[in-house]
């Protein structure tokens, strides 16, 4: 079996909290990222949007696009419209090899509105959800047959959070729509990791490998705190550096046939956890788990 090892850009410079890593320079993360060991990387905010300057920056940085957010609409957007919305990007990562395009829903999303506590999220009734994932399987077979697979992002915050959740979307989506397995946003959401992978492996098309702190989940009051102020209490970090057991997951993964790319990805304050230090620890955990489940790593 083969995988490969990519880091997210957000541990640099979060997006959504411009405070966190604004300063620091895109050269910065790309150099320190291939200097940790990771492969591939997956877009940010300051990421060029055109594959004849993103291509050369990634290959002078001995790196691969491995994947990259794209915000979707499709709970309150014309799936027409949504397809005009995505095309540049789609195109930007066809033209790069990329594995997929990371969708997550921002219809309604609070994961960026500091005002907004954890249970003011929006949720979808049964039906809604049916009716979303019939849209949502529309829009991703379009983007198959553009050339570009689609993960589905489970994310806090947004309408699909919860395993439950999880599980109805995967009931009434088709194939098309594939998952992007994130370990730290379903620990997060109350779920069992394991019972995604078991319920629904078949479906995993990328592994985001975020580590969850118990210490701070535990004391986090949902009716006011917000997902930033989650974040901002770093309720996240890389593997090796929490609570959840990386070798239980990845040996579930290995032996339901994952094949593919373990992206680590932890939105934390820079000055709290220095991207390059956590990066490091991140790979030094996640390298002999998957070198002990019989994974080749490609360089």
């Amino acid at each position: 079996m083969k995988a490969k090892l990519g880091i997210a850009p957000i541990a640099w410079s979060n997006d959504d909290l411009p405070e966190l890593g604004g300063n620091t320079t895109l050269d910065t993360c790309l150099s320190e990222a291939s200097q940790a060991g990771f492969t591939g990387i997956e877009t940010g905010g300051k990421f060029p949007g055109a594959s004849s300057e993103l291509g050369p920056l990634l290959t002078h940085y001995n790196l691969n696009l491995c994947g990259g957010w794209y915000s979707g609409t499709l709970l309150t957007n014309d799936i027409e419209a949504e397809k005009d919305q995505v095309f540049n990007q789609l195109e930007l990562f066809k033209d790069l090899n990329s594995p997929c395009l990371i969708y997550g829903e921002t219809s309604h999303t609070i994961q960026n509105v500091k005002s907004k506590p954890l249970s003011a999220k929006v949720k979808l009734d049964h039906s809604q959800i049916k009716d979303y994932g019939k849209r949502l399987t529309t829009f991703c077979e379009w983007c198959a047959e553009h050339g570009m697979p689609i993960g589905f992002h489970h994310h806090a915050g947004t309408a699909i959070e919860t395993e439950d959740e999880l599980d109805l979307l995967m009931n009434y989506t088709g194939e098309a729509v594939n998952l992007l397995f994130d370990t730290g946003h379903m620990a997060f959401a109350g779920g069992d990791n394991i019972q995604v992978i078991t319920n629904h492996a078949h479906r995993i098309i990328h592994v985001h490998t975020k580590d969850v702190r118990h210490e701070i989940l535990s004391r986090l009051d949902r009716a006011k705190d917000s997902f930033i102020d989650a974040v901002l209490k770093g309720v996240f970090t890389v593997p090796g550096d929490g609570m959840i057991d990386f070798s239980v997951l990845i040996h579930l993964l290995a032996e339901k046939g994952y094949e593919g790319w373990f992206v680590v990805e932890a939105e934390q304050d820079p000055v709290n956890a220095p991207p390059f230090e956590y990066a490091q620890i991140g790979y030094r955990t996640l390298k002999p788990i998957l070198e002990a489940e019989g994974y080749v790593i490609e360089e």
